[in-house]
């Protein structure tokens, strides 16, 4: 494991980049005999794997439409029309992974006639849940930007292939 570039040490967890530059933190575990085994030696999460959980968590909530501004909605669509593309699950989500805590930031587009407040609430409330029972790290904040509110007559435009891409 080539994880020595940009490692610092306390003894809650590690920053570090692995070989291909991707940021993440160990979560050191204990040791000794007297230790649960399940507690035994040290856990690694990337950072890309907080902001997939924190981009499912929000896509669970049922008024969110899309994450990601405009010029990202735009690129991932045209990313999943081309053979063998695939939809970006962390478009739209930034994370800044500390050592026992995280802070994530979400872009959204909002289903038109739902309250903006209660949606960001509980797209809020679903990250913070999904990501510390998940990676075991507090998340301190999840900041909301909402960049549109989908219409329903902007579904039926881009299902046929017509001039609009949500």
């Amino acid at each position: 494991m080539a994880e020595t570039t940009d490692r610092t040490s306390s003894n809650a967890g590690t920053s570090y980049r692995n070989e291909t530059g991707e940021k993440g933190t160990t979560l050191k575990g204990r040791r000794g005999a007297d230790t649960p085994p399940g507690l035994r030696g040290d856990t690694t999460v990337a950072d890309k794997v907080v902001s997939t959980i924190a981009g499912m968590a929000a896509r669970e909530i049922p008024e969110v439409h899309n994450l990601g501004g405009g010029m990202a909605r735009a690129f991932g669509a045209v990313r999943e029309r081309v053979p063998g593309g695939s939809g970006d699950i962390t478009r739209g989500v930034g994370v800044e992974v500390g050592e026992r805590q995280a802070a994530v930031d979400l872009d959204i587009v909002v289903e038109y006639g739902a309250s903006i407040l209660d949606t960001a609430g509980d797209v809020r409330a679903n990250v913070i849940r999904a990501v510390e029972s998940m990676t075991g790290l507090e998340v301190v904040e999840v900041n909301i930007a909402v960049h549109d509110v989908h219409l329903p007559d902007e579904a039926e435009e881009s299902e046929q292939g017509g001039r609009r891409v949500a």
